[in-house]
């Protein structure tokens, strides 16, 4: 039998030194920036979004930004005050755990906590996370904003759609060609972890749930 050309070997030896060399990338960056670089903040990222943190990278364009492995970042500022890498450093590394990075600048610290403070982007909910507040589609005919615009300011839903959202979990029909409720149709509610088949609606109907923010911890 001919071999799959979808088969290929990768030596674990190849992969192993690739990582390691990630590895040894953040950690001799994060010591290469802390002697560099007046003030470092440690800050948690809530909804992570690529995009956005690529705009606060280019907002923070003379500073550096490290999102890594919260071990490495640990090690290379020092874990304890004997193996630390410069004084007071081991400070910020019981602050190092879940979605967060090291940000390292020589701005005032006033003007980096304010602009946090105020930056915030919203987006699409993805699966998995709390809704921050309940969503309904009222009954009678669909619109495409789920009833978050009035009638008069909206559009039906294409009948086109009818057998998706049908298959995303609402009880809508067909009435002469008009996507139809019977009754109201709650979406999801405050509190609730979305499934895949809510945030799809969520999207749909343009309902952003999601907000990119960045908090200061240390």
């Amino acid at each position: 039998m001919p071999k799959s050309k979808r088969m290929k070997i990768v030596h674990t030896s190849k992969t192993d030194k690739k990582g390691k060399e990630l590895s040894e990338k953040l950690f001799n960056g994060v010591r290469e920036a802390a002697e560099q670089y007046q003030y470092i903040f440690v800050f948690s990222v809530e909804n992570m979004r690529n995009t956005y943190l690529k705009d606060v990278r280019s907002k923070f364009s003379d500073s550096r930004i490290f999102f890594g492995k919260t071990k490495i970042m640990a090690k290379a500022l020092g874990q304890d005050a004997s193996s630390e890498h410069l004084p007071n450093l081991h400070e910020l590394t019981r602050h190092l755990h879940g979605n967060v990075g090291l940000l390292f600048t020589s701005r005032e610290p006033a003007s980096v906590i304010e602009y946090f403070f105020e930056y915030t982007e919203t987006d699409f909910a993805r699966a998995g996370i709390p809704a921050p507040y309940t969503f309904t589609v009222p009954a009678g005919v669909v619109y495409s904003r789920g009833g978050e615009l009035s009638v008069e300011d909206d559009v039906p839903l294409p009948h086109s759609l009818e057998t998706t959202v049908r298959k995303w979990g609402m009880p809508t029909r067909l009435i002469k060609g008009q996507v139809h409720l019977d009754g109201d149709y709650t979406v999801c509610k405050e509190g609730q972890v979305l499934n895949s088949h809510q945030t799809a609606l969520l999207k749909l109907f343009g309902v952003a749930m999601a907000e990119f923010k960045v908090q200061i911890k240390a």
